[in-house]
């Protein structure tokens, strides 16, 4: 495409996202990556996966590999509406345990998974200690951040350790997603260590500009899963391509990347979804490796 269509398409994009923005949460049913989804007439996920089909879908892979070897169990943390419960049940059989604490975005989960009995939904915040800090939902083009503030659009909380006693079948953990806009490398290795005699999968966004947001430390997420036994990592960028594995041990420098500004201008935030796995996982790191079978380099 030229430069001059390139602008044209952007601008009907965003005149489009404005359009749809005044209406933010009138449902639409919408063909999403072979499923059926009800979403939020703003919601970004139809656009970004007519952009670039591998959107996302580098769980489903990593999901359906995983479920290969042994029987398919999944956390999903910042489900919000579900689309990543209903691909990878459509993929692979198994067991799926949401948890979504936006009210806005729990009425169309319910919409999309209530029908499958494989899929349990909990309406909670998910924090490290359970506490209940006061705080307040932003959403974004069809996600959420949680910020400190009035705790009025919160749901309660749970700690991952409280989730996983309330919910046994879900004992033998075999794969975490984590989608939580800057929180989840504070929340991963809380759930990992829940966890921590099942070794699971941990699938999650890594982006350092949300995480400091958040008042937190990209970079401490590393030591704390080594601590844990977690050793392999697959990265993929934000449009789901293959970037390439490396270690816990090496990856915060290779991190550091994306936190370059091109041409000294503003740049487009960049994050990248990785896959970390315990090094006594041979299957786990057997299913990374297929989908990622190159190495990450600096810079």
């Amino acid at each position: 495409m030229t430069g001059l269509g390139t602008l044209a398409s952007t601008a009907k994009r965003r005149v489009g996202w404005l359009v749809r923005d005044r209406f933010p949460f009138r449902p639409v049913v919408r063909q999403v990556q072979g499923v059926e989804l009800v979403l939020p007439w703003s919601h970004r996920l139809p656009d970004y996966a007519a952009w670039g089909p591998l959107y996302g879908q580098n769980l489903v892979e990593l999901a359906r590999l995983l479920a290969a070897s042994e029987p398919l169990t999944v956390l999903d943390v910042g489900a919000n509406v579900g689309d990543s419960a209903v691909q990878i049940l459509n993929a692979a059989d198994g067991q799926v345990l949401c948890i979504e604490a936006d009210r806005a975005y729990l009425e169309f989960l319910h919409r999309n998974v209530d029908r499958d009995a494989r899929i349990h939904v909990v309406e909670a915040l998910l924090t490290v200690d359970g506490g209940d800090s006061g705080t307040t939902a932003v959403r974004t083009g069809g996600t959420t951040r949680f910020v400190e503030g009035a705790s009025g659009d919160a749901m309660p909380t749970v700690s991952p350790a409280s989730l996983r006693a309330d919910h046994p079948a879900f004992d033998r953990l075999r794969l975490v997603k984590s989608d939580t806009d800057g929180y989840d490398v504070q929340l991963v290795p809380a759930v990992a260590e829940a966890w921590a005699d099942s070794r699971p999968v941990l699938f999650f966004e890594y982006d350092p500009y949300l995480t400091r947001l958040a008042d937190l430390d990209p970079e401490a997420v590393w030591p704390s899963l080594s601590g844990l036994g977690y050793e392999y990592v697959a990265v993929w960028d934000n449009g789901g391509l293959a970037v390439g594995r490396t270690t816990v041990d090496r990856i915060a420098e290779q991190g550091r990347v994306l936190d370059e500004v091109p041409g000294g201008r503003a740049r487009s935030r960049g994050y990248w979804d990785v896959a970390v796995v315990h090094r006594d996982d041979v299957e786990g790191l057997r299913a990374i490796t297929e989908l990622v079978p190159g190495e990450l380099g600096l810079g």
